[in-house]
Parts: structure tokens; C-alpha cells; sequence
């Protein structure tokens, strides 16, 4: 069994979790990249890191919407390399959700997707985390203090996040410690869910004048997976400094 540690982040292929598994790598571990759709993504991610240090980095499919999925995630992701040292529950599901317009459908593929695939790869991974002494770091979102209309039921499962990082930390201390990282605007979605004129009022609102990336997130969740030996039960803002800003 190798000494260094591994990290399995979910929804790691794109965008985010792309940059959460390059900084976490950069920093010395071996990465797990889950994803669901976007093979070829993962696959290139997986060549580049694995250039930079060979058999660094590991690419797994799951549907992380069910149990099963969660399961058999966590199941590949420790047969890999025998262990698990922290696990990035970063998969996401982002759409509106305006009241009047969300079916069953709609909210399950929103809940399941977000809150769901958290805490089921979280239970899953948790006996192996025990073992090895290791963290977990959710992704949630700042909008659960500041909602933006139409985003209902993304909201309610982000904030079902915080609350589950907070009694997971309860419950899984004092083997394994659970925080949370509440990003603000990140890299833009690759589809028109926000207008040019919505971001430019976005960026405007943000105190540092910019929105964040993957290496925002993923130098904090670093700290919180591998130097943050006395903190759990804790969600870290990294928006720029927008939640000082007024509404």
C-alpha cells in the first residue's frame, strides 16, 4: 500500500473539481477523479496529472443520484490504491427551480444530486476514513444565506449540506473530522443560466472584484483535508468577500 495519501473528489472532471483535483495533486496527493458523463474530460485530466507523476491519478464513473452509486464509488475509489484519506463531496446538480415550475422530477434530480450523493458517499466512505484518520470536505454554496430567486430547491440542498457537515462532525468525530467550503460565484456555467448582463452585476457586487476558481476552492479545502488537525463542524466562505457586501 502506497504512503501517500489518496483523495477521491467527486464531480472532478470539469470546471471546479477539475481545479480542486489539480491543486490537491500539486500539493503531493493522489487524486481519484469521479465523473458521470464527461469521460473524455477525465480521461485528458487523468493523462495530465499522471504526466506530471505517474499512476498519481485514478478516474472512476458513478450516478452518484442513487445509493448504489455512491457505494460502488467508494468501492473503486479504495480498491484503486487500499486506502482513503479524504473524500471531496464537490458532484453538484445546478438548474432553476422557480416555484410553479419544479415537478417530482425536477426535485429529485436537484436533491439527489446535491444532498443525497453527500451523505451517502459520506456513509460510505466512512469506515475507511475512520481507519486512516481521514477528512471529508462538502461543497455547498454561500447562496444559503443569500438566495437568488428561482433557485429554490438548489438552495434547500445546499443548506442540507451545512447541515449535515455539521452533525456528520459530531458524529464521526474524533476519527474523522467534516468541514465545509461555501464558495461564492465561481467559474461561469457553460450554458446561458446567467445572462452577460447578470454576471457583469454579479461581478460588480463581489468585494474583490473578481469571481473564483478551482484553485480558490482548492487550496482551502487543502488545508481543511491535510493541515487542519483541530477544526470539524466548521463551513469556510470563499466568495470574494461578497457576504460583507449589502444585498
Amino acid at each position: 500500500m502506497s504512503a501517500v495519501p489518496v483523495i477521491l473528489i467527486t464531480g472532478a472532471a470539469r470546471r471546479i473539481g477539475a481545479g480542486l483535483a489539480r491543486v490537491l495533486h500539486a500539493r503531493g496527493c493522489n487524486v481519484v477523479i469521479h465523473y458521470r458523463q464527461s469521460a473524455d474530460a477525465a480521461k485528458a485530466l487523468q493523462a495530465e496529472l499522471c504526466a506530471q507523476r505517474p499512476h498519481s491519478a485514478h478516474i472512476l464513473a458513478a450516478d452518484l443520484g442513487t445509493a448504489r452509486g455512491c457505494a460502488e464509488a467508494i468501492a473503486a475509489a479504495l480498491n484503486w490504491q487500499g486506502r482513503l484519506d479524504g473524500l471531496v463531496n464537490n458532484a453538484s446538480t445546478f438548474v432553476r427551480s422557480a416555484l410553479g415550475e419544479v415537478d417530482e422530477a425536477h426535485w429529485a434530480y436537484l436533491i439527489d444530486g446535491n444532498l443525497k450523493a453527500a451523505f451517502f458517499c459520506s456513509q460510505y466512505a466512512a469506515p475507511a476514513l475512520r481507519q486512516s484518520g481521514g477528512a471529508i470536505v462538502n461543497v455547498c454554496d454561500v447562496r444559503t444565506d443569500r438566495p437568488l430567486p428561482g433557485f429554490s430547491v438548489y438552495t434547500a440542498a445546499k443548506a442540507g449540506i451545512v447541515s449535515l457537515t455539521r452533525s456528520l462532525a459530531l458524529e464521526l468525530a474524533p476519527h474523522v473530522r467534516v468541514n465545509a467550503i461555501s464558495p461564492g460565484s465561481l467559474t461561469w456555467p457553460e450554458d446561458d443560466t446567467f445572462n452577460a448582463d447578470e454576471r457583469t452585476r454579479i461581478e460588480a457586487s463581489i468585494p474583490l472584484a473578481r469571481i473564483g476558481d478551482g484553485n480558490d476552492i482548492g487550496r482551502v479545502a487543502y488545508f481543511l483535508l491535510r493541515d487542519a488537525d483541530y477544526v470539524t463542524g466548521q463551513v469556510i466562505a470563499v466568495d470574494g468577500g461578497a457576504g460583507l457586501a449589502s444585498p
